[in-house]
Protein backbone atom coordinates (compact mmCIF):
# COMPACT_ATOMS: atom_id res chain seq x y z
CA UNK A 1 0.00 0.00 0.00
CA UNK A 2 1.05 3.37 -1.16
CA UNK A 3 -0.43 4.90 2.21
CA UNK A 4 -3.24 7.52 2.71
CA UNK A 5 -5.01 8.91 -0.25
CA UNK A 6 -4.26 12.68 -1.26
CA UNK A 7 -7.94 13.08 -2.13
CA UNK A 8 -10.84 10.59 -0.77
CA UNK A 9 -13.49 9.75 -3.43
CA UNK A 10 -16.57 8.14 -3.13
CA UNK A 11 -16.65 4.83 -5.10
CA UNK A 12 -19.31 2.37 -6.05
CA UNK A 13 -18.29 -1.50 -7.13
CA UNK A 14 -20.76 -3.46 -8.85
CA UNK A 15 -20.00 -6.96 -8.15
CA UNK A 16 -18.34 -6.36 -4.68
CA UNK A 17 -18.73 -9.53 -3.74
CA UNK A 18 -16.98 -10.90 -6.01
CA UNK A 19 -13.27 -11.92 -5.27
CA UNK A 20 -11.86 -9.38 -7.38
CA UNK A 21 -14.47 -6.69 -5.76
CA UNK A 22 -13.55 -7.37 -2.73
CA UNK A 23 -10.00 -6.98 -3.16
CA UNK A 24 -10.40 -3.63 -4.75
CA UNK A 25 -12.97 -2.53 -2.07
CA UNK A 26 -10.85 -3.69 0.91
CA UNK A 27 -7.41 -1.93 -0.24
CA UNK A 28 -9.40 1.34 -1.64
CA UNK A 29 -11.35 1.67 1.62
CA UNK A 30 -7.90 1.21 3.46
CA UNK A 31 -5.98 4.21 1.49
CA UNK A 32 -8.73 6.45 2.87
CA UNK A 33 -11.72 6.03 0.33
CA UNK A 34 -15.54 5.54 1.49
CA UNK A 35 -16.49 2.56 -1.05
CA UNK A 36 -19.86 1.31 -1.34
CA UNK A 37 -20.90 -1.76 -3.23
CA UNK A 38 -23.49 -3.47 -4.76
CA UNK A 39 -23.53 -7.52 -6.03
CA UNK A 40 -26.96 -9.77 -6.42
CA UNK A 41 -29.72 -8.75 -6.73
CA UNK A 42 -29.52 -6.00 -8.67
CA UNK A 43 -32.39 -3.38 -8.26
CA UNK A 44 -32.97 0.02 -8.78
CA UNK A 45 -32.90 0.61 -5.00
CA UNK A 46 -29.56 -0.79 -4.91
CA UNK A 47 -28.10 1.26 -8.06
CA UNK A 48 -29.64 4.27 -7.02
CA UNK A 49 -28.17 4.01 -3.19
CA UNK A 50 -24.92 2.73 -4.63
CA UNK A 51 -23.93 4.94 -7.01
CA UNK A 52 -25.25 8.14 -5.09
CA UNK A 53 -22.63 10.54 -4.71
CA UNK A 54 -19.62 8.32 -6.33
CA UNK A 55 -16.94 9.51 -7.99
CA UNK A 56 -16.32 6.85 -9.94
CA UNK A 57 -18.33 3.15 -10.61
CA UNK A 58 -16.41 0.35 -10.98
CA UNK A 59 -17.89 -3.22 -12.89
CA UNK A 60 -16.08 -5.65 -11.16
CA UNK A 61 -18.23 -8.27 -13.10
CA UNK A 62 -17.42 -10.74 -16.10
CA UNK A 63 -17.59 -9.18 -19.31
CA UNK A 64 -20.27 -11.78 -20.26
CA UNK A 65 -22.66 -9.99 -17.82
CA UNK A 66 -21.94 -6.39 -19.00
CA UNK A 67 -24.83 -6.29 -21.98
CA UNK A 68 -26.98 -7.32 -19.19
CA UNK A 69 -26.27 -5.18 -16.38
CA UNK A 70 -25.42 -1.92 -18.43
CA UNK A 71 -29.10 -1.51 -19.33
CA UNK A 72 -29.83 -1.15 -15.71
CA UNK A 73 -26.92 0.67 -14.45
CA UNK A 74 -26.64 3.64 -17.22
CA UNK A 75 -30.18 5.29 -16.09
CA UNK A 76 -28.65 5.76 -12.64
CA UNK A 77 -25.87 7.02 -13.54
CA UNK A 78 -25.05 11.63 -13.49
CA UNK A 79 -23.05 12.32 -16.49
CA UNK A 80 -19.75 13.43 -14.72
CA UNK A 81 -19.13 10.02 -12.60
CA UNK A 82 -16.53 7.49 -14.35
CA UNK A 83 -17.72 4.80 -15.14
CA UNK A 84 -14.97 1.80 -15.82
CA UNK A 85 -14.42 -1.62 -16.09
CA UNK A 86 -11.68 -4.46 -14.80
CA UNK A 87 -12.49 -6.86 -17.58
CA UNK A 88 -9.15 -9.12 -19.36
CA UNK A 89 -10.44 -7.46 -22.91
CA UNK A 90 -11.24 -4.08 -23.76
CA UNK A 91 -12.52 -3.55 -26.80
CA UNK A 92 -15.95 -5.02 -26.51
CA UNK A 93 -16.42 -4.03 -23.47
CA UNK A 94 -15.46 -0.57 -23.59
CA UNK A 95 -18.07 0.01 -26.86
CA UNK A 96 -20.48 -1.63 -24.94
CA UNK A 97 -20.19 1.08 -21.98
CA UNK A 98 -19.88 4.11 -24.21
CA UNK A 99 -22.84 2.63 -25.99
CA UNK A 100 -24.92 2.81 -22.70
CA UNK A 101 -23.24 5.89 -21.07
CA UNK A 102 -22.34 9.01 -22.65
CA UNK A 103 -20.05 10.33 -19.48
CA UNK A 104 -16.80 9.57 -19.51
CA UNK A 105 -15.78 5.53 -19.72
CA UNK A 106 -12.19 4.39 -18.88
CA UNK A 107 -11.63 0.54 -19.30
CA UNK A 108 -8.75 -1.00 -16.65
CA UNK A 109 -7.30 -4.37 -16.51
CA UNK A 110 -5.49 -5.13 -13.21
CA UNK A 111 -3.01 -7.60 -14.65
CA UNK A 112 -3.42 -9.80 -11.04
CA UNK A 113 -5.62 -11.76 -9.49
CA UNK A 114 -8.11 -11.45 -6.08
CA UNK A 115 -4.59 -12.75 -4.44
CA UNK A 116 -1.77 -10.68 -5.67
CA UNK A 117 2.18 -10.39 -4.76
CA UNK A 118 3.64 -6.73 -4.13
CA UNK A 119 5.24 -7.13 -7.56
CA UNK A 120 2.24 -8.39 -9.17
CA UNK A 121 0.25 -4.54 -9.22
CA UNK A 122 0.36 -3.68 -12.52
CA UNK A 123 -2.76 -2.24 -14.19
CA UNK A 124 -3.21 -1.39 -18.02
CA UNK A 125 -5.56 2.22 -18.44
CA UNK A 126 -7.25 1.80 -21.96
CA UNK A 127 -9.18 5.68 -21.83
CA UNK A 128 -12.47 5.67 -23.80
CA UNK A 129 -13.38 8.94 -26.25
CA UNK A 130 -15.08 11.31 -24.27
CA UNK A 131 -12.53 10.33 -20.98
CA UNK A 132 -10.94 13.52 -20.34
CA UNK A 133 -7.14 13.79 -18.42
CA UNK A 134 -8.86 14.71 -15.23
CA UNK A 135 -10.84 11.29 -15.66
CA UNK A 136 -8.02 9.42 -16.62
CA UNK A 137 -6.07 10.72 -13.75
CA UNK A 138 -8.51 9.93 -10.83
CA UNK A 139 -8.84 6.11 -11.89
CA UNK A 140 -4.38 5.78 -12.29
CA UNK A 141 -4.38 7.94 -8.86
CA UNK A 142 -7.45 5.42 -7.13
CA UNK A 143 -4.93 2.21 -8.19
CA UNK A 144 -2.00 4.29 -7.14
CA UNK A 145 -3.23 4.77 -3.83
CA UNK A 146 -3.56 0.88 -3.45
CA UNK A 147 0.16 0.22 -4.49
CA UNK A 148 -0.35 -0.37 -8.25
CA UNK A 149 2.15 1.06 -11.15
CA UNK A 150 -0.19 1.94 -14.42
CA UNK A 151 0.02 2.43 -18.35
CA UNK A 152 -1.85 3.52 -20.82
CA UNK A 153 -3.11 1.77 -23.81
CA UNK A 154 -5.69 1.57 -26.57
CA UNK A 155 -8.02 -0.91 -26.32
CA UNK A 156 -6.87 -2.77 -30.02
CA UNK A 157 -3.35 -2.66 -28.53
CA UNK A 158 -4.28 -4.18 -25.11
CA UNK A 159 -5.98 -6.83 -26.65
CA UNK A 160 -3.84 -7.67 -29.38
CA UNK A 161 -1.18 -8.07 -26.31
CA UNK A 162 -4.02 -9.83 -24.31
CA UNK A 163 -4.16 -12.52 -27.29
CA UNK A 164 -0.77 -13.26 -27.21
CA UNK A 165 -0.30 -13.48 -23.19
CA UNK A 166 -3.16 -14.57 -22.37
CA UNK A 167 -5.04 -16.55 -25.26
CA UNK A 168 -2.35 -18.22 -26.93
CA UNK A 169 -0.66 -19.62 -23.55
CA UNK A 170 -3.90 -20.91 -22.46
CA UNK A 171 -4.57 -22.26 -26.30
CA UNK A 172 -0.38 -23.53 -26.99
CA UNK A 173 -0.80 -25.55 -23.53
CA UNK A 174 -4.55 -26.87 -24.48
CA UNK A 175 -3.34 -28.10 -27.95
CA UNK A 176 -0.02 -29.79 -26.57
CA UNK A 177 -1.43 -31.43 -23.67
CA UNK A 178 -4.53 -32.83 -26.09
CA UNK A 179 -2.24 -33.83 -28.32
CA UNK A 180 -0.46 -36.09 -25.89
CA UNK A 181 -3.60 -37.55 -23.40
CA UNK A 182 -4.96 -40.80 -23.94
CA UNK A 183 -1.48 -42.32 -24.54
CA UNK A 184 -0.89 -44.52 -21.61
CA UNK A 185 2.14 -45.66 -23.29
CA UNK A 186 4.18 -42.53 -22.46
CA UNK A 187 3.84 -42.30 -18.82
CA UNK A 188 7.60 -44.26 -17.97
CA UNK A 189 8.81 -41.61 -19.91
CA UNK A 190 7.77 -38.47 -18.17
CA UNK A 191 11.40 -36.14 -18.02
CA UNK A 192 10.88 -33.77 -14.74
CA UNK A 193 10.71 -30.84 -17.67
CA UNK A 194 7.15 -32.58 -18.44
CA UNK A 195 6.15 -32.68 -15.44
CA UNK A 196 6.75 -28.92 -14.25
CA UNK A 197 4.81 -27.77 -17.75
CA UNK A 198 1.79 -29.93 -16.23
CA UNK A 199 2.10 -28.64 -12.73
CA UNK A 200 2.47 -25.12 -14.19
CA UNK A 201 -0.63 -25.65 -16.59
CA UNK A 202 -2.74 -27.49 -14.05
CA UNK A 203 -4.86 -24.93 -12.69
CA UNK A 204 -5.58 -22.79 -16.48
CA UNK A 205 -6.65 -25.89 -17.96
CA UNK A 206 -8.81 -27.68 -14.79
CA UNK A 207 -9.87 -25.02 -12.48
CA UNK A 208 -9.98 -22.26 -14.89
CA UNK A 209 -10.70 -23.33 -18.02
CA UNK A 210 -14.18 -21.98 -18.73
CA UNK A 211 -12.50 -18.50 -17.97
CA UNK A 212 -9.92 -18.62 -20.36
CA UNK A 213 -12.38 -20.38 -23.09
CA UNK A 214 -14.39 -17.49 -22.88
CA UNK A 215 -11.70 -14.42 -22.59
CA UNK A 216 -10.14 -16.71 -25.96
CA UNK A 217 -13.93 -16.16 -27.52
CA UNK A 218 -14.86 -12.27 -26.29
CA UNK A 219 -11.39 -11.06 -28.03
CA UNK A 220 -11.56 -10.49 -31.28
CA UNK A 221 -8.13 -11.10 -32.11
CA UNK A 222 -7.49 -14.25 -30.44
CA UNK A 223 -7.19 -15.79 -33.98
CA UNK A 224 -4.82 -13.92 -35.02
CA UNK A 225 -2.73 -14.76 -32.66
CA UNK A 226 -3.38 -18.80 -33.29
CA UNK A 227 -2.48 -17.80 -36.78
CA UNK A 228 0.78 -16.41 -36.18
CA UNK A 229 2.16 -19.26 -33.91
CA UNK A 230 0.75 -21.65 -36.39
CA UNK A 231 2.72 -19.86 -38.78
CA UNK A 232 5.74 -21.05 -36.54
CA UNK A 233 4.70 -24.65 -36.28
CA UNK A 234 5.42 -24.95 -39.96
CA UNK A 235 8.82 -23.41 -39.43
CA UNK A 236 9.23 -26.30 -37.30
CA UNK A 237 7.51 -29.03 -39.22
CA UNK A 238 10.08 -28.05 -42.02
CA UNK A 239 13.22 -28.77 -39.82
CA UNK A 240 14.35 -25.23 -39.35
CA UNK A 241 14.67 -25.27 -35.98
CA UNK A 242 17.61 -23.34 -35.39
CA UNK A 243 15.47 -20.07 -36.81
CA UNK A 244 13.13 -20.89 -34.08
CA UNK A 245 15.92 -21.34 -31.54
CA UNK A 246 17.83 -17.43 -31.80
CA UNK A 247 14.20 -15.94 -32.28
CA UNK A 248 13.00 -17.14 -29.11
CA UNK A 249 16.62 -16.69 -27.37
CA UNK A 250 14.85 -12.90 -27.67
CA UNK A 251 13.83 -13.50 -23.86
CA UNK A 252 16.66 -13.51 -22.49
CA UNK A 253 19.27 -11.05 -24.42
CA UNK A 254 20.36 -9.05 -21.24
CA UNK A 255 21.90 -12.55 -20.46
CA UNK A 256 24.00 -12.55 -23.20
Amino acid sequence: MSGAAETSRRLAIIGCRGRMGKLLAARWSAAGHDVGGLDLPLTDEGFSSALSGADAVFLCIPAGALSEVLPRLAPHLDGRQVLADITSVKMRPLAQMEAAYAGPVVGTHPLFGPKPQPSDLRVCVTPGRNAEEPHIALVEGLFRDMGCASFRSTAQAHDRAAASIQGLNFISSLAYFSTLAEQEELLPFLTPSFRRRLEASRKMLTEDAPLFEWLFEANPLSQESVRQYRSFLNVAAGGDINVLVQRARWWWKEER
